[in-house]
């Protein structure tokens, strides 16, 4: 079944109208990109240091309590690691 022509011209206005709506997000997001306050060096630095040094901090804490109940189940259940 062949297509006919009104059904032609509303595929041809469906896909302006999606490329036009692409088109406008795209354009859009730009903008908002330009309204964006990036940090400086010196604060991503900082920030990643900061980030950083509470993994480790949260790192020594989950392994103490790793190690801790470790120990507590294989006093509970009679077995030495």
């Amino acid at each position: 079944m062949a297509d006919t022509p009104k059904e032609k011209d509303k595929t041809k206005a469906a896909s302006k109208g999606a490329l036009a709506k692409i088109s406008k997000n795209f354009r859009d997001m730009k903008g908002e990109m330009k309204r964006v306050v990036w940090p400086s060096k010196k604060q991503a630095l900082n920030n990643t240091g900061v980030v950083l040094v509470f993994m480790a901090i949260m790192a020594v804490i989950i392994g103490i309590f790793d190690t801790g109940l470790t120990a507590l189940i294989g006093l509970f259940f009679g077995f030495s690691s």
